[in-house]
C-alpha cells in the first residue's frame, strides 16, 4: 500500500504542481471556444463515456455464468480494479507518453476496441454471454462466461488492465496538445468507472448511436496515435537496420 501511494504521488508531479494543473485547466478552457480546443474536448468526453460503459458490459459478460454471490464478487471487484488502474494509469500518464513506442502499441489495442464494439454494435447470433443481471447490455457482448470464480477473476482483471490503459492513452491521445483537457479527461474517466458505468452501459445498449458515434471518435484518435506512433519510432527503427 505504501508503494502505490508513492507511485501516486510520483505520478501527480508529472503535471506539475497544484498551481500548475490549475492554471492548465484555466488556459484549455478559457479557450475552449477554439475548434482545436472544442474538438479534443468533445472526442475526450465521448471517449470516456463509451470506454467505461464497455468496461462494466465486458466485466458483467464474463461474470455472468457463476452463482449470484460469486458474479457481484466479481462485478465488483472489476469496477473497483478498473478505478484503480485508471487513476495509476492517470497519474503517471505523461510518463507512459513518454515510453518510446507505446503510442503507437496503444493506437493498435484501441483498434482493437474498435473491432469489438463495432461486432458488439452490429449484434451477435453466437458466442453471446448469458449476461448479469447487474449490468444492462452485457448480453451482446460476444464474450462467453468463464466458468468459475477464479477464471472469472483472472479474465476480468486482464481485461481492465488493458481497457484502463486504453482509455488513458486514448484521452492522452485525443487531448495531447491540451494539458488542461486531458487532465479533466482523465478525471471525468476515473469518475465515470466509479459511479456511472453501468448507468452508461444502460443507455449504449437503449441508443445504439451513442455507441455508433464513440466508435468513430475511438477509430479516428486510434489511427491519429498509429500515424503519431509511427514518427516517434521511425528514427530508432533506422538506427537498429544495418
Amino acid at each position: 500500500m505504501v508503494d502505490l501511494f508513492a507511485l501516486l504521488a510520483v505520478g501527480a508531479q508529472s503535471f506539475g504542481g497544484p498551481m500548475e494543473i490549475w492554471d492548465h485547466i484555466v488556459t484549455d478552457f478559457s479557450n475552449i471556444g477554439t475548434p482545436a480546443a472544442m474538438a479534443a474536448f468533445l472526442q475526450v468526453l465521448m471517449i470516456d463515456i463509451v470506454l467505461a460503459g464497455d468496461n462494466a458490459i465486458v466485466v458483467g459478460a464474463l461474470a455472468a455464468g457463476l452463482p449470484a454471490d460469486q458474479r457481484r464478487k466479481v462485478i465488483a471487484f472489476g469496477v473497483i480494479a478498473a478505478l484503480v488502474l485508471r487513476l495509476i494509469f492517470a497519474l503517471t500518464v505523461t510518463w507512459l507518453m513518454g515510453i518510446v513506442g507505446l503510442v503507437l502499441a496503444g493506437g493498435i489495442l484501441l483498434l482493437w476496441v474498435a473491432w469489438r464494439m463495432y461486432r458488439d454494435l452490429r449484434g451477435h447470433d453466437s458466442l453471446e454471454s448469458p449476461g448479469s443481471p447487474e449490468v444492462q447490455g452485457d448480453e451482446r457482448s460476444g464474450l462467453s462466461a468463464s466458468k468459475s470464480f477464479a477464471a472469472a477473476a483472472w479474465a476480468v482483471a486482464l481485461a481492465d488492465v488493458s481497457m484502463s490503459l486504453d482509455n488513458v492513452l486514448a484521452v492522452a491521445g485525443a487531448a495531447r496538445d491540451h494539458p488542461g483537457i486531458l487532465i479533466v479527461g482523465l478525471i471525468v474517466a476515473v469518475a465515470l468507472m466509479g459511479v456511472a458505468a453501468n448507468v452508461i452501459a444502460k443507455y449504449i445498449e437503449r441508443f445504439r448511436w451513442i455507441g455508433w458515434i464513440g466508435l468513430v471518435v475511438i477509430v479516428y484518435v486510434a489511427l491519429k496515435m498509429i500515424w503519431d506512433g509511427s514518427q516517434e519510432v521511425a528514427p530508432f527503427a533506422a538506427m537498429a537496420m544495418p
